[in-house]
């Protein structure tokens, strides 16, 4: 299952130590490592990101989840890699990107107090045991989230609310009066506006995710390359469900717009 990890150390050192725990059972096959990254908080509570790693060598198609909760956590200073521009719309567009709820990133920066060092990652694991149990010999105490596709849910219910405000209109623009079915049809064209920016977004989402999954598709490979029996299989595994996961999501994605097609007429 795809997660969010947040692991919280003493210092850089342990911290460090624990990004190479996930390496080697990466490297074992027991998970896959996407990106990490590591913020420190110093004495005053000023929040600095230490280091950026994207192992898929992929850009920002494997990176964004770990740079959108680092920007979530850090504040401005996520700016160096994620998607936070300080705004509301900035905060929830990391939300949605890092696919976790605010409990979790309050619970994470709770922990990450004063002086300590936060190692934030995003794998795909079978059990938590083997990262559990790395992690925490080096000194790490572990908050998980599996990633969520609430940002799809939006999609959807945004596609759906300019949908039904645009039956609305026209059907009450039928028994109107001339000047007031100027007004209604007015607001219809306003709108299909916003319908038609809610689809390109969805559309711009699926590009997104199709990025994520090639990147996520690419790491794979790598690790397949030097894979032998039961992780082997348990690898190829992870490949069908990145995939699949994609074209399910991508397809309903395509779907919510491809309906829209009627009500965008004009």
């Amino acid at each position: 299952m795809n997660k969010m990890l947040v692991v919280v150390f003493d210092n850089e050192k342990a911290a460090d130590a624990g990004r190479h725990a996930l390496r080697k059972l990466h490297d074992e096959g027991d998970i896959t490592l996407y990106a990490t990254a590591v913020i420190a908080r110093d004495a005053k509570g000023k929040v600095a990101v230490k280091e950026v790693v994207d192992r898929a060598a992929s850009g920002t198609g494997i990176g964004l989840a770990v740079g959108a909760l680092v920007g979530l956590m850090a504040g401005p200073v996520g700016m160096v890699v994620g998607a936070m521009t300080g705004t509301l719309a900035g905060a929830i567009r990391d939300f949605w990107v890092a696919g976790v709820d605010l409990d979790f990133v309050e619970e994470a920066e709770k922990m990450l107090l004063p002086g300590k060092v936060a190692l934030v990652a995003e794998v795909d694991e079978e059990w938590v045991v083997p990262v559990d149990s790395a992690l925490e010999a080096s000194g790490g105490k572990v908050f998980r989230r599996a990633r969520s596709e609430v940002i799809d849910t939006q999609f959807d219910h945004s596609i759906a609310a300019f949908k039904g405000e645009i039956e609305e209109l026209e059907a009450e623009a039928t028994h109107a009066t001339q000047e007031a079915k100027s007004k209604l049809q007015a607001q219809i064209v306003v709108a299909k506006a916003g319908l038609a920016r809610s689809v390109q977004h969805a559309k711009n989402r699926v590009a997104t995710l199709k990025n994520e999954a090639d990147a996520k598709g690419l790491a794979l490979k790598k690790q397949l390359e030097h894979a032998q029996g039961e992780v082997r299989g348990t690898l190829e595994d992870r490949v069908q469900r990145v995939e699949s996961a994609y074209h399910a999501r991508g397809a309903k994605l395509s779907k919510a717009w491809g309906l829209t097609k009627e009500a965008l007429a004009v």
